[in-house]
C-alpha cells in the first residue's frame, strides 16, 4: 500500500541537466521517467512541476537590466520547453503524459483547466504544469504549492540534489546535520530554506506538507511514496 495516492512532484530545470552546464541531459530525463513509472505502476497519481533555470531563469534576467515582466515571460516559456522534454521522455517509457500550460500555446499543450486536470489524473495519466502560475513575479515553488492545493494533493515532494533539510548548506559546511522531520514554524524561526515564503507560506496555510528529497538516487521515489523515512518531512 502506498503512503500518499496523489502527489505534486517539484522539479528544478536545473535537475534536468545532469552533468551539463546548461540545457536538458536526455539520460537524466529518461532515469526520471523511469522513477515516475515505479510509483505510476502502483496506482499513484501523479503531477509534476518543473522550472526552467537550466535555459532561463527570470530573476537573473532582471539582475542583469532586463525588464522583470519580460524575464519571467521567457522563464514561464523556459517551463514549457522542460515539460515538452519531460513529456517525451515520459512517453518512451510507456507512460500516458498530458501538459498543461498556465500562458496560451495551444499548439503544444492544453491550457490549465483544473477538472480536465483532475480527470487526467484519475484516469492514470501524469499530468505536467508548465507555464508557472501563467503570472510575472511568482516562482515555480508557487506555482507548484498553487496546483498542488488546486488539484487536492496530498504532499507535495520536493525532488533536489540533496537528501533533505539541513542546518546549514550541506555542500558548504561538513558540520551541517539534517532534520528527518521539520515544523513549518520551526522552518521560518531558524531561517531555512525550503521553498521561496510566498510558496512556503500558502503550504503552510492549507496544511499542505512537504517532503524534500534527493531525487538523483534510484528508487528514492518510490520510497518515500511507500512511507519509508527519506529525506525530510515539513508539516504542521
Amino acid at each position: 500500500m502506498m503512503k500518499y495516492n496523489r502527489i505534486l512532484l517539484k522539479l528544478s530545470g536545473e535537475a534536468l541537466m545532469g552533468d551539463r552546464q546548461y540545457g536538458i541531459d536526455p539520460k537524466r530525463l529518461a532515469e526520471y521517467a523511469n522513477e515516475i513509472k515505479q510509483i505510476t505502476n502502483e496506482g499513484v497519481e501523479v503531477a509534476i512541476v518543473i522550472g526552467g533555470g537550466n535555459i532561463f531563469r527570470g530573476v537573473a534576467g532582471a539582475s542583469k537590466g532586463m525588464d522583470r515582466v519580460q524575464a519571467d515571460h521567457m522563464g514561464m516559456l523556459a517551463t514549457v520547453i522542460n515539460g515538452l522534454a519531460l513529456q517525451s521522455a515520459l512517453e518512451d517509457a510507456d507512460i500516458p503524459t498530458r501538459l498543461q500550460s498556465a500562458i496560451k500555446v495551444n499548439e503544444v499543450a492544453e491550457p490549465f483547466i483544473k477538472r480536465r486536470a483532475i480527470r487526467h489524473l484519475e484516469k492514470g495519466r501524469v499530468v505536467i504544469f508548465g507555464g508557472g502560475t501563467g503570472n510575472p513575479y511568482f516562482t515555480t515553488d508557487s506555482a507548484a504549492v498553487l496546483r498542488a492545493i488546486e488539484i487536492n494533493a496530498d504532499v507535495i515532494l520536493k525532488g533536489t540534489r540533496v537528501d533533505g533539510i539541513y542546518t546549514a548548506d550541506p555542500e558548504k559546511d561538513s558540520q551541517a546535520t539534517k532534520f528527518d522531520f521539520i515544523t513549518f514554524d520551526d522552518v521560518l524561526r531558524k531561517g531555512l530554506k525550503v521553498m521561496d515564503t510566498t510558496a512556503f507560506t500558502l503550504s503552510q496555510e492549507n496544511e499542505l506538507p512537504i517532503i524534500v528529497f534527493d531525487m538523483n538516487k534510484t528508487g528514492n521515489l518510490l520510497k518515500v511514496i511507500s512511507g519509508e523515512p527519506i529525506g525530510t518531512k515539513v508539516n504542521l
